[in-house]
This record gives C-alpha cells, sequence and structure tokens, in this order.
C-alpha cells in the first residue's frame, strides 16, 4: 500500500483542494482530508506538492518494432514515467508498420514489462502508403483504439472519406496528420525569413491548413471522430475554432515546441530543431496558445520522436525530422502557460491528461477512488536545466537541452507501483 499525505489535488473528483490518498491493490482506495496509516505501508509526504492524474499522451513514437536503436519500448516507457507520462499511444510508422494483427500482438506482448500503460494506435492503410485501408476491425479487436499514418499524411480525400466512414462505423478515432505533400515536400524549415536567410525552400504553413481544412470539412460531412495532430499554425487554429462552431466531431493538439519555441531556434540549434511540422512564428505561437487558453485546442502532446546522434549529425536538409519531449512536456507547460498566466495548472492537467483519455476513450485523466492507480507527484515551483544526458531515453536530440526549467516531476505511479522517483 502507499499513502500520500497532504498533497495539493488536481484533477479529483471530490472537492477537496488538499488531502491525502490510499492506493491499494494497484487502485486509488481512498481520498480523504485526512487518511492515517494502518500497517505496512509506503508513506510519501507531498504537502509541498501538487498530486494529479498521471499524464496521457496521443502522440509518441517508440521505434519499436524496427528502429530500436533510436528507440524501444523499454526505454520509451522509461522516458515517459520520468516525465510523469503513464499511458502513451504509440504511432504505427515502425517497420513492419503496425498495420496488422501479428505487430500490435507484438507490442502489446512487449509492453506487459513496461512501467506504464502502452497502448499502439493502428495505422489507417497498408504500409503507410495512403492507398488500402487496412482491416479497422480486426485492429480494433487486438485493441487498437485509435488510426493513424502519422509521419506520411494521406493525399486522397476520397481516401480520407471512406477511412472516417470506416472508422466511425468502428468506433474508433482517426488521428489526422495534416500536410499536403507537393507543397511540403520534406524541406526542412518554415517558409519565412528563416528559410531566405538559410537559402532553403520552405515549408508552407499552407500545406498543413489546406489539410486541416479538408479533414475538419470531412469530419462534418461522415460524423467521424477525428482528431488534428500537432497543430502549428494560426489559420490552422482559426479553422479548427470554426469547425468546433459548427459541430464537426473534432478534437486538436498542438506540442510543447509549438508554444515554447519559433523557427528562429533553427539558427541556434541546428538539426535538433528539426521536426515536422517546423516551428513556426511568433504570431503562429501566439496563436496556438490562444487555442490553447479558449479550448479549440484540447490536448497538448508531446510528438516524442527520437532519433540517434548519428542520424542528427546530418546536414539540416537531409537528417530526420523530429525530437524527443516526454521528459520535459510538463515542465515546459508550466513555464510557458501556468508561470507566464496563460493557463492554470488544472487547465494544464486537463490538456495533459484528462482530455486525451476522453477523446480515445480511456478511463483514465481523473483522481477518484475506484480508478487505476496512475499519479504523477510534481513541484511546480522547482526550477531545473535540461541536460539530455540525465535522460532515460535513448535519444538526445532536445532542442530544450541546457534551458532552465520551472517544474519538476518527482515521483510517477503507475497502477500502484511507484515508477519514477525523482533523485536530484
Amino acid at each position: 500500500m502507499i499513502l500520500i499525505k497532504g498533497g495539493k489535488l488536481c484533477g479529483a473528483t471530490s472537492e477537496l483542494e488538499v488531502g491525502d490518498i490510499l492506493i491499494k491493490d494497484g487502485k486509488i482506495a481512498k481520498i480523504a482530508e485526512r487518511i492515517d496509516p494502518v500497517g505496512e505501508m509506503t508513506i510519501i509526504n507531498a504537502k509541498s506538492l501538487m498530486v494529479a492524474p498521471g499524464l496521457v499522451d496521443l502522440h509518441v513514437h517508440f521505434r519499436d518494432p524496427g528502429f530500436e536503436y533510436k528507440e524501444d519500448i523499454m526505454t520509451g516507457a522509461a522516458a515517459a514515467a520520468a516525465g510523469g507520462v503513464t499511458t502513451c499511444l504509440c504511432m504505427a510508422n515502425t517497420l513492419p508498420v503496425a498495420d496488422n494483427v501479428k505487430t500490435i500482438e507484438y507490442i502489446l506482448d512487449k509492453a506487459k514489462d513496461a512501467p506504464i500503460k502502452i497502448v499502439p494506435i493502428g495505422a489507417i492503410t497498408l504500409e503507410h502508403k495512403g492507398e488500402t485501408l487496412t482491416d479497422f476491425a480486426a485492429l480494433k479487436a487486438a485493441g487498437v483504439i485509435a488510426l493513424s499514418d502519422d509521419g506520411s499524411a494521406i493525399q486522397s480525400a476520397k481516401l480520407v472519406r471512406h477511412a472516417m466512414h470506416q472508422a466511425h462505423k468502428n468506433k474508433m478515432t482517426l488521428i489526422s496528420h495534416c500536410e499536403d505533400d507537393e507543397l511540403a515536400k520534406n524541406y526542412a524549415v518554415n517558409e519565412g525569413v528563416v528559410s531566405q536567410a538559410l537559402g532553403l525552400p520552405g515549408r508552407p504553413a499552407i500545406a498543413e491548413e489546406i489539410m486541416v481544412a479538408r479533414d475538419v470539412m470531412l469530419s462534418v460531412e461522415t460524423g467521424a471522430k477525428v482528431h488534428i495532430a500537432h497543430v502549428s499554425t494560426a489559420a490552422s487554429v482559426a479553422i479548427i475554432r470554426m469547425a468546433k462552431k459548427v459541430g464537426a466531431y473534432i478534437t486538436a493538439e498542438t506540442c510543447p515546441q509549438y508554444f515554447a519555441l519559433t523557427e528562429d531556434e533553427i539558427l541556434k540549434q541546428g538539426t535538433n530543431a528539426r521536426v515536422n511540422p517546423p516551428l513556426r512564428t511568433q504570431d503562429d505561437v501566439t496563436a496556438i496558445i490562444e487555442g490553447l487558453i479558449d479550448g479549440t485546442i484540447d490536448v497538448i502532446a508531446t510528438d516524442h520522436a527520437p532519433h540517434s546522434v548519428e542520424d542528427k549529425a546530418q546536414s539540416l536538409e537531409d537528417a530526420p525530422s523530429g525530437m524527443i519531449g516526454l521528459e520535459t512536456s510538463l515542465a515546459l507547460a508550466l513555464t510557458y502557460l501556468y508561470h507566464t498566466g496563460k493557463l492554470k495548472i488544472g487547465e494544464i492537467i486537463q490538456c495533459m491528461s484528462t482530455h486525451p483519455a476522453r477523446i480515445v476513450g480511456l478511463e483514465s485523466g481523473v483522481l477518484t477512488e475506484g480508478a487505476s492507480a496512475d499519479i504523477v507527484m510534481f513541484d511546480p515551483h522547482e526550477q531545473w536545466v535540461v541536460d539530455p544526458d540525465q535522460f532515460k531515453s535513448k535519444a538526445r536530440n532536445s532542442p530544450f537541452s541546457g534551458m532552465e526549467l520551472k517544474g519538476k516531476v518527482k515521483y510517477t505511479i503507475s497502477r500502484g507501483e511507484i515508477v519514477y522517483r525523482d533523485t536530484f
């Protein structure tokens, strides 16, 4: 048993602001103003800590199977635990692609030994080629609750429409990577002053926005539950806001890099700041934050995308896109959103735990008696300097290296077990 004493409760179904939580047999057995210790138990003094439901990350890449030299399920799960994340949804762009029952079973079998909950996302199309739909019903029966071709936007509106009909029929969430390939190409940076300064072709904002518009319109027409991944531009926020007003069954996510960094970071960090979609302008950052404030953007996810040092050592044009984020996401949200007065801590927890759990139908995201004991405890004021060499992840490709952040995870509990304890 574990007894958490005197924490400031966030995301609790009770009205207590400060209280104790008793954990027994992997569940939250009791939440009360005071619980006295009985028998043998681990007691955690949480007097100076926020106690919240474990974070639910809708968008990670654990590279397993096929690219385990970048990350694997166990190292990815360890990184998640260090960041207060107790549930991760893993994207399907593995090798082989998670477009079949056998690969899904492999992921779930390996995930049994992981310290956190891992949920595989199934591919929308076979081999992520954007040509033939996978068997949604078979994937759902195997344990898939959401579908995505993230990393490879589906270009055919006809096929996406068909996918939405099938996802709606099977009561599954479709996660949409929105980019027009002819406009985006594989360009490394946002189209604008930085691309011009570097003499490189740019990835224009409209490449994202035109596909966001397409998919929200198709969602309205089909009635499908569609989640827009990694929103990065002001116009995308405006389109999603408008779609919600007319009743589209749309939810959306952004990532810490899109409210914390601008395209200028490319000039400082090089390939570690190369991400897809690319870092945008200050106007886009402002719009992303406004979207979080007014609820247009429902979720903060990481798009945790590990790459090896050798991969990122290539030229800016040749290096793969992506950055890691599991071990910094909560601290970045606290630093850039809470400590700047943009969002309250409870609103951040909703974006990082309650909302993502609800979107994909998971029984997570709240502190309630009888629920699985998935809990993060953090000091919202503790300052620390990001040092990727201390990360649990195999990868080091973080543009936040050396930055001082405010807010630190102290404990993570998953299914009633302490899976991370801060020792620094």
